[in-house]
């Protein structure tokens, strides 16, 4: 047999392995996001799934239109049916947004924080520090020491969930903006990075998956019958439409006749016809019959 013809029997034995995929949602963890659904994944089983990052926009995910430039990260630790569950493994400031903050005469403060949670989370925190003016070296490390201890202690105190809502509302921001600026005014305070380096004990809050399938399954019940009465909002509508176009016809129909009748009558010529024939009209209309000739034709004209 000839190479090309193998080659192209071996093609045709092979498997379109697109066929074995299927489509896995992706779901935001339980709390704070109640299992929210952000995106979708193709895999061939539930093990190619696990591990994955997935990275969203924080305005996508909460709304905030303002956090434009955040970007989120999130990993799939567990896969139920075609959910893919995630965990929150840090988030990211976009490069350029960094970059439009630090200008001349300002003073740009970094620093790496690590700290644990106080459920036993490992996380790194890399805060940014913009004065209004230029600072000198001394009054940096005052402001960074201040920023580090205000991290470690608002950090240590709290656990992994309650960090993330005071991150994303930016009550961790101000807290240290707050201090900081006893020293000098600082003109933006921000997490350049947050990352989890390592899990720590996780706390059953928020409601479970089965508790979510069931509002959903509700929501979706609710759009039908939502749907179904405008459907038939519609078709009422349609129905007296045509019922209204129906008496207008026949209104018009009537007046046709009645025109028609006028038309008729407008086109007999009764100053042609005799007087007997004039009051057997007149008889027929049930109308008198005395007079002349002319009273007869004007009371048939009426």
């Amino acid at each position: 047999m000839a190479k090309g013809a193998v080659s192209r029997a071996a093609a045709r034995k092979q498997k379109d392995k697109w066929k074995s995929k299927r489509w896995y949602s992706i779901r935001a963890p339980r709390n704070p996001w109640s299992f929210k659904v952000i995106g979708e994944t193709i895999a061939e089983d539930d093990e190619r799934v696990m591990g994955r990052h997935y990275e969203i926009m924080q305005n996508e995910l909460d709304g905030d239109f303002s956090k434009m430039h955040v970007k989120i990260q999130f990993k799939v630790t567990n896969v139920v049916n075609k959910d893919a569950l995630t965990e929150f493994v840090g988030y990211d400031l976009m490069k350029d947004h960094v970059r439009r903050l630090v200008r001349r005469e300002r003073g740009k403060i970094d620093d790496t924080v690590d700290l644990v949670s106080k459920d036993g989370y490992y996380i790194r925190f890399k805060p940014l520090i913009i004065s209004r003016g230029r600072i000198k070296a001394s009054q940096k490390q005052q402001m960074r020491t201040i920023a580090r201890n205000t991290i470690l202690r608002i950090g240590a105190s709290s656990t992994w969930i309650e960090l993330q809502k005071i991150i994303f509302d930016g009550t961790l921001e101000n807290s240290m903006k707050e201090e900081v600026t006893k020293i000098q005014p600082a003109k933006n305070v921000i997490f350049r990075r947050v990352q989890l380096l390592q899990s720590g004990v996780l706390l059953d809050e928020g409601p479970t998956l089965d508790e979510i399938y069931q509002s959903e399954k509700s929501k979706v019940v609710v759009q039908e019958e939502e749907s179904d009465v405008l459907v038939a909002a519609e078709a009422g509508a349609d129905i007296s439409e045509i019922a209204e176009e129906t008496v207008v016809e026949e209104t018009v129909v009537e007046e046709t006749v009645v025109e028609e009748n006028t038309n008729k009558s407008d086109s007999i010529d009764y100053k042609s016809m005799t007087v007997p024939q004039l009051k057997e009209l007149l008889k027929e209309a049930g109308k008198a019959v005395s007079g002349k000739k002319a009273d007869l034709i004007d009371r048939l004209n009426e």
